[in-house]
């Protein structure tokens, strides 16, 4: 079951910036802050302080291969995630814009870290994130395909993912970098989610924390 935690606006200033020339713009020109809520899905047998915390304004979920999915009819593996709504609810068209910092600790593998919900042809997901021995993996286009730094592991990366819902368009940027950029089959309706998801060859225990995430909407 879904159990709420955070209900409520967050609202930031936007400031228009001259730019100087050959400075390189930042991926979240041109787009808006969303206000947000969301919830935090987890082991239907577990409460959310056991697989959830929130200190020094950090978000830390964690799971273990042999927890319970989400819901008792469920028959998808174990996850702890936010799962987040703009105001105004899922969107199934525009230029949407995931942003926040990860931080996956050494040891954490086969796991989806964060998520573009609404895939096409019976996938549930328009992206997925994955992190493989401390490799980031895109799922979403086809072939899967690797990008980033050899190893994430123990550090925070700035992550901006773009969703063009129109065009069928993704962009990740990782600390301000394009890192990949590829055409997508997504359709219907779409929103994000972050934290952990047990994929194929995982870890016995899996964890991600994420701190200052925003959801944008190109103007």
């Amino acid at each position: 079951m879904e159990k709420s935690i955070f209900v409520g606006s967050i609202f930031f200033s936007c400031f228009i910036l001259l730019q100087l020339p050959g400075s390189i713009a930042a991926p979240t020109d041109g787009f808006t802050a969303q206000d947000f809520t969301f919830d935090i899905q987890k082991p239907y047998d577990k409460s959310v302080d056991q697989r959830y915390t929130f200190i020094n304004d950090v978000h830390t979920m964690w799971v273990f291969s042999n927890d319970k999915p989400h819901t008792p009819s469920s028959n998808t593996k174990p996850r702890t995630e936010m799962r987040f709504r703009a105001k105004g609810g899922d969107y199934t068209s525009g230029v949407w814009q995931f942003e926040g910092d990860m931080y996956v600790p050494s040891g954490s593998t086969g796991v989806a870290a964060m998520q573009v919900m609404g895939g096409a042809n019976g996938v549930s997901a328009a992206l997925q994130i994955r992190v493989y021995d401390g490799v980031l993996k895109e799922y979403g286009s086809s072939p899967a395909t690797s990008f980033g730094p050899a190893n994430i592991y123990d550090r925070w990366i700035h992550l901006n993912v773009i969703h063009d819902a129109d065009n069928k368009h993704i962009q990740i940027y990782l600390d301000g970098k394009l890192s990949f950029d590829a055409s997508n089959p997504g359709t219907g309706s779409h929103y994000f989610k972050c934290g952990v998801y047990t994929q194929n060859n995982s870890s016995q225990r899996m964890e991600s924390r994420w701190r200052n995430i925003k959801i944008w909407k190109r103007n």
